[in-house]
């Protein structure tokens, strides 16, 4: 019997530092996230990034989280619950870090008798550190708790053409109430070293010129090139002149090169360069979370509105709309 197992990032129990603590210990040792050496990721994240990051991240928890709960996990139940009434097979919902495990997901559908489990990663572009990460994880409890399972994953779907309708239409909901200057797509930035890591041909990231434009096999595992194609396959579809959109990503840890440009320096640099009426959009994520409603929704307008912005749009994720609930199950099926 078929199963579908939906996976999104988790959250932490809580906004409490411990569970808080508990969970950026759990995401930031994953050799995906931080790339480094077993010790050399233990001291950082052990004696340095957990003895002050925690009480920080519970403040800018506390700033978003719902009376149902933490807004991912409370989204990717609505959405799981709009996806399980849509198709006739078996469906469970896990995160890949937190209390919702992988394990867990895996359980319940082997329990009733699954034994073929098609998997989405929640992710619309490859990177070592979110797509890549959940598919080894999912593969590895397979392997070592449920070896009678057969998988199937679904590839990331950065390009596919009902994907890029749907994120269209919704960045046009909110063009169609606002006048604007620019519109920003704001993405996850990741380390420049884990775009070389992730190259399977091993001679084209940042060896090739303009290596994200140049036809490479790198790029089904390249995240650059995929979320810069699909900025361009969304300004196409909503026909968007090029002096009107820009790219950016958000996020990052120090003392390492990362993604740029920066978008937090973005958003300074055209509100002083005169933009007055600012689109964000994030479409590395489906669903709502720290990223997106703290860091862009909040901190990020009051960095443009500081530096001479105007007004300041943002662009809700997919998060449970029909229409995408509707496509993850036709995937499904």
């Amino acid at each position: 019997m078929k199963g579908f197992l939906m996976i999104n990032l988790g959250s932490p129990d809580s906004t409490s530092i411990p569970d808080v603590k508990r969970y950026l210990d759990e995401f930031l040792m994953d050799k995906r996230v931080i790339g480094k050496s077993y010790w050399f990721r233990w001291f950082l994240v052990k004696i340095i990034i957990l003895n002050t990051r925690p009480r920080k991240s519970a403040k800018a928890y506390k700033k978003i989280w719902w009376k149902e709960g933490s807004p991912l996990i409370v989204l990717s139940k609505r959405l799981f619950n709009k996806v399980k009434k849509l198709v006739k097979i078996p469906v469970a919902l896990a995160m890949r870090y937190g209390s919702m495990s992988i394990i867990n997901g895996l359980k319940e559908l082997h329990e009733i008798g699954v034994n073929e489990v098609i998997v989405l990663p929640l992710y619309p572009h490859y990177a070592m550190s979110s797509y890549e990460t959940v598919v080894e994880k999912v593969k590895k409890e397979v392997r070592l708790k449920f070896p009678s399972i057969k998988l199937k994953i679904i590839d990331p779907f950065y390009n596919n053409k009902s994907y890029i309708k749907l994120l269209s239409n919704k960045i046009k909901e909110t063009l169609k109430k606002v006048k604007y200057d620019h519109i920003l797509f704001s993405y996850h930035g990741i380390p420049v070293s884990h775009l070389k890591i992730s190259d399977t041909t091993n001679k084209h990231c940042y060896k090739v010129k303009d290596c994200c434009s140049v036809k490479s096999d790198a790029h089904k595992t390249c995240y650059k090139h995929q979320v810069l194609e699909t900025t361009e396959l969304v300004v196409k579809e909503l026909k968007i002149d090029k002096s009107k959109y820009s790219n950016a990503f958000q996020s990052r840890l120090p003392n390492e090169a990362w993604l740029k440009p920066y978008t937090d320096s973005e958003l300074v640099r055209l509100a002083k360069n005169g933009i007055k009426n600012l689109v964000i959009v994030t479409p590395a994520f489906v669903t709502d979370c720290l990223e997106t409603l703290e860091e862009i929704a909040m901190e990020g307008k009051e960095e443009f509105l500081d530096s001479g912005g105007k007004n300041y749009y943002y662009v809700p994720c997919l998060n449970d709309d029909k229409d995408w609930s509707k496509l993850i199950s036709s995937w499904a099926k």
